[in-house]
Order: structure tokens, then C-alpha cells, then sequence
């Protein structure tokens, strides 16, 4: 199937992302009104502009709106805060439901706050993270599960984004990461692809992207050893994904194993969120009919329409279409 046909085909797609749904703030500051504070003396961090938009799982969710398809939902788990406000009002501007969202008092919404400097552009002071390191409540967890398991048929692709990597404050505790595993286990359901970062090795009958680090780490963990194939085999799914930045992806399934390249006209120049929008890429041509080597084709070009943007970008169809042209994929 050709990038064409999958596009022509996302309307038909009814995603919904589950995990860690972030806020991402990107803040505009000003180093010329970096004045030292008259009460402590430290200087001060003058932002001049904040943009907000959805982070982490939601980037995976924007971009599957930006291509087209028909139907983007989101479950996870935000705080009663100010934050979850903003983050909600993002999703709304990006044309992804939020009613699944659960809200617990108990944590802060997962918030990346990016300091970009006005004058060049660059994002260069440290990052301010708003994490949870206590464990998902108990309520929200249930919530979660109960609802995954309530609206399951109304999806025919789940992502799941399993970003935090404390030892407790995600989203994707065990029970929900089981409840997922049980329902992509159930043949004729919906297709089920897994970002996880620290617990790749846990999933079972789903397809898992970690990158090469990723995937190395969690075969050390779990084998002492490092054997992608194994990995797969481990997990059940079809296929396992192993993305290597800009060689490209691998793929490992029953055909063996082959690196899938990135097209040559690709230019990178931010990779934040490469691996969320290959996801969302992957999912969607999955749901939309392609078999696996193709989707993973789509989706390592819809990441390579991303990284050549500044943040967390989002790929249109025209740009997946032109990118794929210059590869021979898009017609």
C-alpha cells in the first residue's frame, strides 16, 4: 500500500491514545531582562510568550489528527490544576477528545516546560518537568481500566505511550499496561502499538517501537543479554520495531529482520518527538488496511517530516506526500 492509499484511507481510522498525556509549554524568554532578583540575588528567567500544546502521548494524538484520521481520543490520567486546564484547551485546538481524561487531586498534571531563548531561537537553559514520582492512585488507575475496557470497540488502533520513566508516576502502571495486553490479545481487535521506555520487555501480543537503547536495555533485563529477535518472540506481537534515529527503523517479524531507511531528502533538524510521531505514523497506516513493512515505511516518513521542524512538529498529508515522493512511495 502507497502513502496515497494510506492517506486516502485515514478517515476510516479511530484511534485513541493511552498513557502519559503531557503538556508541553514551550516559553519564549527575553536575556536581556535576566536582571538578578533584589531579594535573593539570582537571575530571573523573563518569559515573554508561552505556548502550550499536548505533549508526550498527546503528540502522538496530534499527529494523527494532523493526518486525517477520523476519530482521535485520548485516556490517561491529569491533575485538578491549572495545568490540566491548559492542557485540555490544547487538545480541544488540535481537534482531539479529551472527555476520557480522568482528574485526580492526588498528582500534577506531567508538564515539560521548555526555555527557548527569543533572540536565537534555541532552546538552551535546563528544562523545568512538573513529574509524579509517587504511585497512579488507586481510583485513577481503575478509572483508566474501566474505561479502556468500556470504549475498546469504539477504536480500531490503540497507542499506548508509556514516557515516564520514574519508577512510580506514569500512567501505564501494571494493571493498565495487563488490561491493554488482554485486549490486543483478543483476535479481531483493534490494532495495539506500544511506546515504552523503561518497560518494553513487560508488554505481551502488541507491536513495541523502543528505540536501540531502549530495546537493548530491556533485553538486558530480562535476558542478560542483548537479542531483538528474542525480544520479539518474548513479547508475542507481530512485529517489533526498533527505530535508529536517522539510519532509520528495523523491523523483526516472521520474515526476518531488515533496517528500513530514512528517505534521503529527510533533514533533521529537531528530533523531539521522532518516535511518537513514527508511531502515530505506524498506527494509523496499520488501522488504515497496510501491512506491517509498509506502515512502517509511513511512519518512518511521517517522522521525517516532523524532525525537520522546530519542537515537537506534526506532519500534514502534502508534507508526507512530497517527502515520500522523493523515496518513490507516494503514489
Amino acid at each position: 500500500m502507497t502513502c496515497s492509499e494510506i492517506l486516502a484511507r485515514a478517515s476510516s481510522v479511530r484511534a485513541l491514545v493511552i498513557g502519559d498525556i503531557c503538556l508541553d509549554r514551550w516559553c519564549k524568554y527575553d536575556p536581556e531582562l535576566g536582571e538578578p532578583s533584589r531579594e535573593t540575588g539570582i537571575p530571573r528567567c523573563a518569559v515573554r510568550e508561552t505556548t502550550s500544546t499536548p505533549g508526550a502521548g498527546g503528540t502522538v494524538a496530534g499527529n494523527l489528527a494532523a493526518l486525517g484520521a477520523g476519530r482521535v481520543s485520548v485516556l490517561g490520567a491529569v491533575g485538578a490544576d491549572g495545568a490540566g486546564l491548559d492542557l485540555r484547551r490544547a487538545l480541544a485546538r488540535a481537534s482531539i477528545e479529551h472527555d476520557l481524561l480522568v482528574e485526580s487531586a492526588d498528582l500534577q498534571t506531567f508538564t515539560y516546560t521548555k526555555l527557548i531563548n527569543c533572540e536565537t531561537g534555541i532552546e538552551d537553559l535546563p528544562r523545568v518537568d512538573f513529574v509524579n514520582t509517587a504511585p497512579l492512585c488507586p481510583h485513577a488507575e481503575q478509572a483508566i481500566v474501566a474505561s479502556l475496557e468500556e470504549c475498546l470497540d469504539d477504536f480500531n488502533a490503540v497507542i499506548v505511550a508509556d514516557q515516564a520513566e520514574t519508577d512510580h508516576g506514569g500512567t501505564v502502571t501494571r494493571a493498565i499496561r495487563e488490561a491493554v495486553c488482554r485486549s490486543a490479545s483478543v483476535a479481531g481487535r483493534a490494532v495495539f502499538v506500544a511506546d515504552s521506555r523503561r518497560r518494553v520487555e513487560h508488554f505481551r501480543d502488541v507491536v513495541v517501537t523502543p528505540n536501540e537503547s531502549e530495546a537493548a536495555a530491556a533485553c538486558q533485563r530480562q535476558f542478560g543479554v542483548v537479542d531483538f529477535e528474542r525480544l520479539r518472540r518474548t513479547i508475542g506481537g507481530p512485529a517489533l520495531v526498533v527505530t535508529a534515529a536517522e539510519r532509520g527503523a528495523w523491523l523483526f517479524d516472521r520474515d526476518g529482520k531488515r533496517l528500513l531507511p530514512v528517505p534521503e531528502a529527510a533533514k533533521a533538524v529537531d528530533p523531539c518527538g521522532a518516535g511518537d510521531s513514527l508511531s502515530a505514523g505506524f498506527a494509523l497506516a496499520l488501522a488504515a488496511g497496510a501491512e506491517t513493512e509498509a506502515a512502517l515505511r509511513f511512519g518512518i516518513i511521517v517522522a521525517g517530516v516532523t524532525v525537520g521542524k522546530l519542537g515537537t512538529g506534526r506532519a500534514t498529508p502534502d508534507e508526507v506526500l512530497a517527502l515520500a515522493a522523493t523515496a518513490g512511495q507516494g503514489m
